[in-house]
C-alpha cells in the first residue's frame, strides 16, 4: 500500500447523482483501473452525492470470486491510511447484473434497477469489444435507457479502419448525441500531459521559443518491455500501429504541435487539436520507405530473463503484425515547418518508459576555447513510469582547468515536489464525464482525421508490401532507420 499520510483535499464540488453502469465490468481493465479510479474518488471526498456502480457481465456472475477480486485490486492501490472497513464497503456497491448479449428482454433487470433511480444520470461504460458498442447503444435506446443527462464512455481500439470507425460511430449516434459521447484515452489524464498546457502556455520562456525557428525536431516515445501477454488475440488484429500510434501518439503530438486556445472549453481545445491532425504530412508509397519502419520482435533477453519471439508468444508462426514501428511526419503550417516529429512505440523493448522530448537547435556559435561539442537543450517530458519533467542545458564543470562543460538536468519531479498522491489518469477522466467536461475526450473529426492519416501508413505499406525488419526483445528496435544524418533518438545520448 501506498505509504503517503497526508490528509485528502477537501472538496466542495457537488455532481448530479449517477448511476455508472460498466459494460464488460467483470474484465481486467473494470477490476484494475475504473472501479479503483471511482473508489480513490469517493476517499478523496470528491464523490459527494448519491451513486451506484453496475457491472454488467456476459457469463453468469460469481459473486463471491468477483467480489474477491475486486476487493484485491482496490488493496493494491489503497493508501496506507485507507481502512478495510472502507474498502469492502466499496466492493459491496457493485452490483452484477448478467446480459449474455445486446437484446431488451436481456436488458430487463438493468432497465428494473435503474428505474429506481429516475432523476439519476447514467452513465454507460462501454469496456468491450468495440464490435458491441452499437449493439448495446441501440438496445439501450430500444430499452427506455437513454435520455438527454445520459452519457457514454468510449473505450480504445474505436475499430480497426476508417471505414469500421465510422460505422461505429454511426452506430453509437443512432442512440446517443455527439455531445453526450466520451471517447476515452487515459493518456490525456496522465498529470504530465494535462502540465504541457501550463508549460507551454503559462511560460513565455517556452512559449517564445517553441516554433521552427528553434527546436530542431521532436521525438515521442511509448516504450513497453512486456510482450503481447493476454491480448494475443487483440494484438495480432491491430499491431503497433493501430494499437498505440493511432490513439496515444498521435493525441500527444496534437498537445505539443497545437496552437493556444482562445480558452479552455471542449470545443475550443478540440479544434486546435483537429488543426493539427489536418497538417500532418501523409505518408506515400515513396516517403513510406524511409520514413517508416515496422518490426518484430525475437528471442532475446529482457531486464536479464530470456523471452520468446512474438511467433512464440502468440504460437502463429506466419503472422506478418508488427510489434514496433517508427515514424516520420511534419506538421505542415507555420509554425512547425520542416520541423521533423519522430514517432516510436514497440513491445518488447530495454525498458518500459513514455516520453516527450522537445530537442532544441545548436546555439548559432561556440565561444569557448576547447570546442567541444555544445549539446543543445532539450525539454524532456516523462509520463511513465514516474512522472518528471527535466530541462537538460550545459553547465561549466566545477574547478579550475578553463572551461569544461557538461550537460545537465534541471528536474521537476512531481513525487518531491508536490507531497501528496497524484490521482491515476482514469480517475480524472471518470469525474470530467461525470461533470460533463469533454476536453480530454476526442471528437469524432479528430478520430476520422486520424484515421485518415494512419491509412496513409497502412495503405502504402501495403502497397510497397513492406516487410518487418526483425529486432531482438531487450533492444531498442530498428528506430534508427528513419533518423536524420546527425539525429539520433534520446535514449543514446543522454538516457545510457
Amino acid at each position: 500500500m501506498n505509504n503517503n499520510k497526508n490528509k485528502h483535499k477537501k472538496h466542495t464540488e457537488v455532481f448530479q447523482s449517477f448511476n455508472i453502469i460498466v459494460f464488460g465490468g467483470d474484465g481486467d481493465l473494470a477490476l484494475r483501473k475504473i472501479f479503483p479510479a471511482i473508489f480513490h474518488r469517493e476517499q478523496d471526498g470528491q464523490l459527494l452525492c448519491p451513486y451506484n456502480i453496475v457491472a454488467i457481465t456476459r457469463n453468469k456472475p460469481e459473486e463471491t470470486k468477483f467480489s474477491e477480486e475486486l476487493i484485491r485490486f482496490l488493496k493494491l492501490t489503497a493508501e496506507e491510511h485507507t481502512t478495510e472497513y472502507s474498502i469492502l464497503a466499496f466492493a459491496k456497491k457493485v452490483k452484477l447484473i448478467q446480459a449474455a448479449d445486446a437484446s431488451v428482454a436481456l436488458y430487463q433487470d438493468l432497465a428494473n434497477y435503474l428505474n429506481q433511480f429516475p432523476d439519476y444520470q447514467n452513465i454507460y461504460y462501454f469496456s468491450t469489444p468495440s464490435s458491441a458498442f452499437g449493439p448495446i447503444a441501440q438496445t439501450l435506446k430500444e430499452a427506455g435507457l437513454v435520455n438527454q443527462s445520459s452519457k457514454v464512455v468510449l473505450e480504445k481500439p474505436l475499430g480497426n479502419s476508417l471505414e469500421s470507425s465510422k460505422k461505429i460511430n454511426n452506430d453509437i449516434t443512432k442512440a446517443f448525441n455527439e455531445h453526450q459521447i466520451y471517447r476515452i484515452d487515459h493518456y490525456l489524464g496522465k498529470e504530465t500531459v494535462q502540465n504541457l498546457m501550463v508549460l507551454r502556455f503559462a511560460n513565455n520562456l517556452f512559449e517564445r521559443a517553441w516554433d521552427s525557428e528553434h527546436i530542431d525536431n521532436i521525438q515521442i516515445t511509448v516504450s513497453e518491455s512486456l510482450g503481447v501477454e493476454k491480448r494475443a488475440a487483440y494484438y495480432d488484429n491491430s499491431g503497433a500501429l493501430l494499437d498505440m500510434v493511432q490513439n496515444h501518439l498521435l493525441q500527444l503530438l496534437c498537445l505539443v504541435a497545437m496552437e493556444p486556445p482562445h480558452t479552455l472549453e471542449a470545443d475550443e481545445v478540440r479544434n486546435e487539436k483537429l488543426k493539427v491532425l489536418r497538417a500532418l504530412r501523409p505518408l506515400n508509397r515513396k516517403s513510406v520507405q524511409t520514413d517508416s519502419v515496422k518490426g518484430q520482435y525475437t528471442r532475446g533477453v529482457v531486464k536479464g530473463q530470456e523471452v520468446q519471439s512474438y511467433l512464440e508468444d502468440i504460437e502463429k508462426f506466419n503472422s506478418k503484425t508488427e510489434t514496433f514501428v517508427a515514424l516520420k511526419t511534419y506538421v505542415d503550417n507555420w509554425r512547425w515547418k520542416d520541423v521533423p516529429f519522430y514517432l516510436r512505440t514497440g513491445k518488447r523493448m530495454s525498458k518500459r518508459y513514455s516520453e516527450i522530448v522537445i530537442n532544441f537547435k545548436e546555439v548559432r556559435h561556440n565561444i569557448f576555447p576547447s570546442k567541444e561539442k555544445l549539446n543543445s537543450n532539450k525539454l524532456i517530458i516523462r509520463l511513465q513510469p514516474e512522472e518528471r519533467i527535466e530541462l537538460v542545458q550545459m553547465t561549466k564543470i566545477p574547478g579550475p582547468g578553463g572551461y569544461r562543460y557538461k550537460p545537465i538536468a534541471l528536474k521537476l519531479d512531481y513525487l518531491d515536489s508536490f507531497k501528496e498522491r497524484f490521482p491515476e489518469a482514469y480517475e480524472r477522466l471518470i469525474i470530467d464525464v461525470i461533470r460533463g467536461n469533454q476536453t480530454l475526450f476526442m471528437s469524432q473529426d479528430e478520430l476520422i482525421t486520424a484515421w485518415t492519416w494512419i491509412e496513409s501508413v497502412t495503405n502504402s505499406w501495403k502497397a510497397n508490401n513492406q516487410a518487418n525488419i526483425l529486432y531482438e526483445a531487450g533492444t531498442w528496435g530498428p528506430g534508427d532507420l528513419i533518423m536524420d544524418e546527425g539525429t539520433t533518438w534520446i535514449t543514446k545520448t543522454w538516457r545510457e
